[in-house]
């Protein structure tokens, strides 16, 4: 329950004195109902049934003025009473219905804010670690399962003050019939404790069917090409069938464990309300009037019992929801990065770099018990308005430089220096929006072209977008698109081929005009024509931003004004390429060797 009483906390500080106006108007509801039962004493007394005999500590003299009214006028007296207190009864409760799902929805928005603006505030390791369908899963299913808990504990404080009210009014009606009730539901909750404990191991079952579903379904529809192309559609439909089939079992497992509580409760309550009546009239001798209130007491009391009951068990199957979105939000704090605080929304001015880039003695592993380091001793320095080229073999360490150049993860050991300042803290995100980057997988959003540029700098003018695609290459081919730069492009931008997404994703690294280009084999997909295009623009710019390229085509790095050999962990090679490659035996060269040979 601490993971739901964090949350409960936070309702409370969020929704302030609505919550307590509701939970008021529950207790007037309850007292109106109350009274609404209350006038069948009089009608009943108009039938000629008296509550009172034997059995009965209580004599209803308030109602002796109707007695002495004819008997039509009391009976109309009596039923507008009873209709004016059961119409104010159902406003309130209206008013309250409504005002709860207003509380809850305004704090489901405030949750999700908070749990994505975490998600956003965490650092590149962070997501290193997990999968993208988990976090999708939070904040989706966990986070829609957390606002249900709250809305079960809303609902079962309202009815616990409720049924306050109603234990209340029996107690006026009979005090020792209401004690032998309340004994009889302490009871039955005590021994209704393992459906409670049933509930909590089922919540933890649906949440793991349910990121386990989530994430299934997500690699594969990011892989449907290899399974089409690998004709893997039978396999991954009996994938299908086993997941549902686990998922209806837990479906049917919780419904059968709420139902057996409820028969349980429902048996019970027809079991002693036929066992009072008939030890009441066979051995106490009670008239027919007050054995009429056993019953009342009792049809009142015990269906209250049920219902608390049976928001117990639904707050304890939504527990494990509560406690992953907790821990994910913990995780985020931990992982949060240096200027991105919750309170720190102030605009930020793009830092100008104007020397150059220093790595000084930097290592770097992934895992801090990992026996072998990422990166190790490596000291560089990169010359503002000029190209570096990062060229080395798969796994030798480039794209981690590139990740820690681009201040995304901090060094292990080391420091990383800006114009002869430290890329950490308040310098962390000047600097990175001083960098335009294109990955080698580009990544486009499902929307059209001139929203994909326009996420960038929001404030882009026609001419600058088209700027920015000319320098591309790419003005052309969106000419040509039915809708121009309006067309739909697909999810991550599969409308297009694959030269046509890495140029428009380079068009928008140029939009926010950086000072330093990060480009990682941002050409691989390109034909020839325009490889040589960009190639040649980013000529022209390279005596006016600094440009990072990490190269596998060697022949596109020639003009590099340096290039740096990467191996293992180490910067083994530093010059020019003319240089690099007429040196026997470097790795340099063997790269170039086996390119050449391949071609």
């Amino acid at each position: 329950m601490k993971s739901i009483m964090h949350y409960v906390k936070q309702l409370h500080a969020f929704s302030g004195i609505k919550l307590y106006l509701n939970m008021i108007g529950m207790v007037i509801s309850g007292l109106l109902e109350s009274a609404a039962i209350l006038l069948l004493v009089p009608m009943l007394g108009m039938a000629g049934i008296q509550l009172g005999g034997t059995g009965s500590s209580y004599n209803f003299n308030i109602f002796n003025k109707l007695q002495q009214m004819p008997q039509a006028s009391a009976l109309l007296v009596v039923l507008s009473i009873y209709l004016a207190i059961v119409m104010s009864q159902n406003v309130i409760t209206r008013i309250i219905m409504i005002r709860n799902v207003s509380i809850q929805q305004d704090f489901s928005r405030k949750l999700k804010f908070e749990v994505y603006s975490a998600l956003l505030r965490a650092g590149w390791p962070f997501f290193l670690k997990k999968r993208t369908s988990d976090l999708v899963n939070v904040m989706t299913t966990e986070s829609a399962r957390v606002v249900s808990g709250i809305s079960s504990f809303l609902q079962f404080i309202t009815s616990l003050l409720f049924t306050l009210v109603q234990i209340g009014f029996a107690f006026w009606l009979s005090p020792q019939l209401t004690l032998v009730v309340l004994g009889c539901g302490l009871a039955l909750s005590l021994f209704s404790r393992r459906f409670i404990r049933s509930a909590k191991k089922l919540g933890s079952r649906t949440s793991q069917l349910a990121q386990t579903y989530l994430a299934g379904i997500t690699d594969q529809l990011n892989g449907i090409k290899d399974i089409k192309s690998n004709n893997l559609e039978p396999s991954r439909l009996d994938w299908l069938q086993k997941m549902t089939s686990g998922m209806k079992e837990e479906q049917l497992q919780y419904i059968k464990l709420r139902m057996n509580s409820q028969l349980l409760y429902k048996m019970s309550s027809a079991l002693l309300i036929a066992s009072f009546v008939f030890f009441s009239f066979q051995f106490l001798h009670m008239d027919g009037p007050y054995l009429l209130l056993v019953i009342l007491i009792f049809a009142r009391l015990w269906p209250t019992f049920t219902t608390l009951q049976s928001l117990l068990e639904q707050l304890a199957s939504l527990i494990p929801s509560f406690k992953n979105l907790q821990q994910l939000q913990e995780e985020c704090r931990d992982h949060e990065e240096q200027g991105l605080g919750p309170h720190n929304h102030l605009p930020v001015t793009p830092l100008r770099m104007k020397q150059g880039l220093e790595i000084r003695d930097i290592s770097f592993r992934y895992h801090p018990q990992a026996p072998e380091y990422s990166l190790q001793d490596i000291n560089v320095y990169i010359p503002a308005n000029r190209m570096t080229a990062v060229v080395g073999r798969s796994g030798a360490g480039k794209s981690t430089l590139i990740d820690l150049l681009m201040g995304l993860m901090q060094p292990e050991t080391g420091v990383i220096l800006v114009d002869g300042m430290p890329i950490t803290g308040s310098n962390l995100l000047p600097f990175r929006r001083s960098i335009g980057y294109v990955a080698q997988d580009p990544f486009l959003y499902n929307a059209t072209i001139r929203d994909n540029l326009m996420m960038i700098k929001p404030d882009s003018k026609e001419d600058e977008l088209w700027e920015a695609l000319e320098f591309a290459s790419s003005a052309d081919f969106v000419r040509r698109l039915p809708d121009g730069m309006d067309t739909l492009i697909g999810d991550r931008g599969v409308r297009l081929s694959g030269g046509e997404r890495q140029r428009l994703v380079l068009a928008r690294a140029m939009i926010r005009k950086p000072s330093i280009l990060v480009l990682d084999e941002a050409t691989s997909a390109l034909d020839t024509e325009n490889e040589k295009n960009i190639q040649e623009a980013l000529e022209r710019l390279k005596h006016s931003i600094t440009i990072i390229v990490i190269a596998h085509r060697l022949s596109t790095i020639r003009n590099a004004d340096q290039i740096l050999v990467i191996d293992g962990g180490h910067v083994v090679q530093q010059g020019k390429f003319t240089g690099l490659a007429s040196e026997q035996g470097g790795v340099f060269s063997s790269l170039l060797s086996n390119q050449e040979e391949a071609m």
